[in-house]
């Protein structure tokens, strides 16, 4: 009995091992001005004894495009290239690219299903990183970013981070609980509206961070299947009835219209519904409990009509739409309530109807001319009945709506023809939408409904001058509903030009709107991102505005080459776009992704993610600095050694002067005390800058004739003019105060701009800060991984560049900008000569010389110091005792009594 047991052991065992078991899943996703990156990395091991078949699969948005794949598996990396899909392709090619999965897949809230497998050697990993961008649509109000977490097992690591940073201020940001429309029972109550377990949010006025890190107990609850479902963040901006938010970036412009606060437009509304035998049962149940509510909402200034069609078509009201009274909504409902499913489906019939029924009332009735119309049609199926030859259709539709009104169109289930629903809304002004029979129906027709349900204008027009943009994308525009949003991008022609002139005419219910400004194009300050992720391939100038109208762009020349029906200008548009996607490497419906392997020996894909720091997240739009090397490229190391002046304070700490026309250096040193705040450049009457240094202590070196160590700990520079702005500067972190708070992680490289500041990091190496491109000063990050007990993480302070700071300023190291000091030979009868330049090699045997610094004489001797700003050591004289009379007073004159603390008194002991 025994025996026989170890086979089923064994059995069992291998039957466990036939799925690699996933160990990581990371999404990192940044959502800079709507338009979003988002980065997936999946790590899965094969624990097993042979190799088995490991299968990443994600669902992505259906408006997304795929900007890069890369796998690696043991020491072998494969990365994804973009290349031109030609009219016929191989098997291989489709299964290498984002291939449209079946429609119940692709269709279900928007979704399409990229998946890849591999085979990896027993006990390896391998591992998964995919990229996409969507430019974010809003809808009711919102914007709303969705990440699929469905790794259908649970996930030792999972994390989902989003970071969000827009201009205009983020406002109503939620994120409700996972949704999972398969999935029921998924361990939310009923009416739960609070985010999921483990979620936190942080937020302030234009930057957000969400992350999402269930342990495994928590998965459990949720889905003991790992299909936890969408992870759904949603936002909106400030906004106000403007010309919308303008932001230009390196020659690309990007424009966001959405006015708020109007009154909605009347609108004539034909309802056209399936009502043949396929829609039997919950379907027909579902359309019909929407219309229900969809009717309550009509507003009394609209007019209506109701159409059922299947075999037969059946007018609710014969040859006219009626106004929305009590009695005709009673009398509607009642109509909808008894339509029963029967018969076939004749679509060409119904709209041919609905657009006669709709030419005919605005012929005929003298309707308000800023009034809307469109027709809402709906069904579930195929054409069965009448005309059912697709293009048919379209063209009959197209020719009897004569772009007089819009035609807006719903599929539900899995048998409905998407793609004629699709390019039928395409031609005709309208949208689509698809929607599975679940118990959720009825709230996404409502939902639906309630997008276009309000108009508040009616053709809006966008224009700029000819002579300043080119390749903008479209500009007109039907109407706009509200809680949706306008988008237009394009190109600048003169980019020295310092203004971009905007003007918007539409119509509402009111009167004619011409709305126009001019918009500032030196906004560098507020839009200039560098190094957005996504860009892996090196291409381009990491310009997040510029891959947004590339964006736009592709999505509007497939637009076009689906309504086209000429072979040559379909050939002619589907080129364009591919040359655009190739361009930019988006994964289109005219590209492909083919997998290659790396040419060089590789670590496995390092994600290099950068995010916005969430410890009291500032007011300014700060760069994302790189995101990947090309695939098997080891990127460089950030930290590099920087050739400045040599005037700097740095170590313990160790003060060196350069005196270039001169040619030698002067050092001293500073014995302070831990918590003094010294002034390092005191300039605040005339150039505005203060710089001030905090000290830290630490136990000195064995055997040494300190007692103590000092090093600088905060280095906080005050610049007044044209505006005040505090920088405070620690090993960790960068505070930024300039009337909004921005705190950066010194561990991530970024750049901010201000009209007379900026500060850039380099990560874990240096600041750099320029004040109004005429002062520079550069802090070096000394950072130990192992401190002994006398070293402390520390800064080093150097001034690059000191033009812009007056003769008459001051400090440790101020007061000797702008001024020379001689060095003086002693001879043997003691007088004392001045030293020539060509004679201060001959000085430096002689141990001990003097220095002459505004009248005052002081000894030094020659000496060797190490610093840092790119060489090892610097030859100078030292002055010793707290570089007694080699500065003016004493080294007590020179503390501050708080790190912003200008110094100002220090005139009088100065004069």
């Amino acid at each position: 009995q025994v025996a026989r047991r170890v086979p089923r052991q064994a059995k069992f065992l291998q039957r466990l091992e036939t799925r690699p078991r996933m160990s990581e899943f990371h999404v990192r996703s940044t959502i800079i001005s709507r338009y979003a990156f988002t980065t997936v990395s999946c790590t899965m091991v094969n624990s097993g004894s042979e190799a088995r078949e490991a299968v990443f699969e994600m669902q992505i948005p259906a408006a997304a495009f795929i900007s890069n794949f890369t796998m690696s598996i043991g020491n072998k990396t494969y990365y994804g290239e973009v290349t031109g899909k030609e009219k016929k392709n191989s098997t291989e090619d489709k299964e290498r690219h984002k291939k449209p999965p079946n429609r119940t897949e692709a269709r279900e809230n928007g979704y399409e299903t990229f998946k890849a497998s591999v085979f990896i050697p027993r006990k390896m990993q391998a591992r998964f990183m995919l990229h996409y961008e969507e430019l974010l649509q809003r809808r009711l109000g919102k914007y709303e970013y969705t990440v699929s977490i469905r790794p259908q097992q649970l996930v030792g690591r999972l994390r989902v981070e989003v970071n969000i940073l827009e201009n205009s201020g983020i406002v109503s940001l939620e994120v409700p609980p996972l949704r999972n429309s398969k999935q029921k029972g998924n361990g939310k109550a009923e009416g739960d509206v609070s985010p999921p377990p483990s979620t936190v949010i942080g937020h302030t006025k234009t930057l957000a961070k969400v992350t999402f890190n269930p342990s495994v107990v928590e998965q459990t609850k949720i889905a003991r299947n790992g299909i936890l479902g969408d992870f759904i963040i949603r936002y909106d901006v400030n906004r106000e009835l403007s010309v919308g938010d303008v932001q230009i970036l390196n020659g690309y412009f990007v424009h966001y219209f959405a006015p708020t606060d109007l009154p909605p437009l009347p609108k004539n509304v034909v309802f056209v519904l399936d009502s043949s035998a396929s829609m039997v049962g919950t379907k027909l149940k579902q359309t019909k409990e929407a219309l229900f509510t969809i009717l309550q909402d009509l507003r009394p200034e609209d007019h209506f009509n109701i159409i059922g069609f299947s075999n037969r078509i059946k007018v609710w009201q014969q040859d006219r739409l009626v106004p929305v009274t009590p009695n005709n909504i009673r009398d509607a409902k009642k109509y909808i309530h008894n339509m029963s499913p029967t018969g076939g489906t004749n679509i060409n019939g119904a709209l041919q109807t609905g657009a006669k029924l709709l030419n005919d009332y605005i012929a005929q009735n003298d309707i308000d001319a800023r009034s809307v119309s469109l027709i809402i049609f709906l069904t579930d199926g195929r054409p069965t009945v009448g005309e059912t030859q697709s293009s048919k259709i379209l063209s009959n539709t197209k020719d009897a709506i004569r772009d007089k009104f819009c035609l807006f169109t719903i599929g539900i289930g899995n048998d409905v023809d998407h793609k004629l629903l699709e390019r039928m809304a395409l031609e005709n002004c309208g949208m689509t939408r698809l929607f599975q029979e679940d118990e959720d129906a009825a709230s996404h027709l409502k939902g639906f409904y309630d997008e276009i349900g309000t108009p508040l204008l009616s053709d809006i027009r966008v224009d700029y001058p000819e002579d300043d943009v080119e390749q903008v994308t479209q500009n007109f525009f039907p109407n706009y509903f509200n809680g949706s949003e306008i988008i237009i991008a394009g190109k600048l022609i003169n980019r020295t030009s310092d203004k971009l002139h905007v003007e918007v005419t539409a119509s509402n219910s009111k009167k004619y709107i011409l709305l126009k400004t001019d918009v500032a194009i030196d906004l560098l300050s507020r839009n200039d991102i560098r190094g957005v992720p996504g860009l892996e391939d090196g291409k381009g100038d990491n310009n997040y505005i510029e891959r947004a109208w590339s964006y736009l762009t592709i999505k509007e020349l497939h637009n076009s080459r689906l309504k086209s029906d000429d072979s040559q200008e379909k050939d002619s548009l589907m080129e364009k776009a591919k040359s655009m996607a190739l361009a930019y490497n988006f994964v289109t419906p005219f590209t492909v992704l083919k997998m290659k392997e790396a040419g060089l020996p590789s670590e496995r894909p390092q994600e290099e993610f950068i995010s916005p720091s969430t410890d009291g997240i500032g007011e300014k739009v700060q760069s994302l600095q790189g995101h990947k090397a090309p695939p098997g490229i080891r990127r460089g190391q950030d930290k590099q050694r920087i050739k400045i002046s040599k005037t700097s304070a740095d170590g313990d700490p160790h003060f060196v002067i350069d005196f270039p026309s001169s040619k030698f250096s002067v050092c001293f040193n500073i014995d302070g005390e831990p918590g003094d705040i010294l002034r390092l450049v005191s300039d605040h009457k005339e150039s505005g800058v203060t710089v001030n240094g905090q000290l830290i202590g630490a136990p000195a070196p064995p055997n040494g004739h300190k007692k103590q160590r000092t090093y600088f700990s905060t280095i906080t520079i005050l610049s007044n003019k044209p505006e005040r702005s505090y920088l405070e500067i620690t090993p960790r972190r960068v505070i930024l105060d300039d009337g909004e708070r921005l705190v950066l992680s010194c561990g991530r490289s970024a750049v901010v701009r201000s009209r007379s500041l900026e500060v850039s990091i380099s990560a874990y190496s240096n600041i750099t800060v320029t004040i109004r491109d005429s002062i520079s000063f550069v802090i070096l990050i000394h950072h130990y991984k192992k401190p002994a007990p006398y070293q402390r993480n520390h800064l080093g302070f150097y001034i690059s560049n000191s033009k812009g700071l007056s003769s008459d300023s001051h400090g440790l190291l101020g007061q000797f900008l702008n001024h020379e000091v001689k060095l003086l030979q002693e001879s043997l009868n003691t007088s004392r000569q001045e030293v020539g330049q060509n004679q201060t090699e001959a000085l430096k045997a002689n141990p001990t010389n003097t220095l002459k610094v505004k009248g005052r004489l002081v000894p030094v001797v020659w000496k060797q110091r190490r610093i840092y700003n790119g060489q090892q050591e610097v030859n100078c004289w030292f002055a010793k005792n707290n570089a007694d009379k080699l500065i003016d007073g004493s080294y007590q004159d020179y503390l501050a009594s708080h790190p912003f603390d200008t110094g100002t008194s220090f005139g009088t002991i100065n004069s």
